[in-house]
């Protein structure tokens, strides 16, 4: 009678760890990170994005350092120009998030606009520059 119970024994016991096997490759895979493209969650500076631009151009093109002066001032520039353009235009997006905000607003009860208040106050606070 020993030999049967060793054997189910055995059986089952593979079959745990075949289950714990299967269950930690299965979590694994479940939580996997994900390559995110966005710049908020992606720790990379903007400081950080131009210094790989530079040295790619630099070592790809060949540049002479005289070049690599006058690059660095046309991207010096036309980053510029961009923050100038985005001041710009920043009141009239701030125009059209607040009446969004307002619309959004009339679909929600009290407790719920008391809630989006904060949540937008908590984005707003997130998206001001370091």
């Amino acid at each position: 009678m020993r030999r049967p119970n060793f054997s189910v024994t055995a059986y089952l016991g593979l079959v745990f760890l075949s289950g714990v096997l299967v269950g930690s490759v299965g979590f694994g895979l479940y939580n996997a990170r994900s390559v995110s493209a966005s710049l908020k969650t992606n720790p990379c500076t903007a400081t950080a994005v131009r210094q790989r631009y530079m040295a790619e151009m630099e070592t790809r093109l060949k540049l002479q350092p005289e070049q690599v002066q006058k690059l660095s001032g046309i991207l010096e520039e036309t980053h510029n120009r961009f923050k100038a353009l985005r001041a710009k235009y920043k009141p009239e997006v701030k125009i059209i998030q607040d009446e969004q905000a307002v619309s959004i607003g009339t679909i929600l009860n009290d407790a719920q606009r008391a809630q989006y208040e904060k949540i937008r106050e908590e984005r707003e606070r997130a998206d001001q520059p370091r």
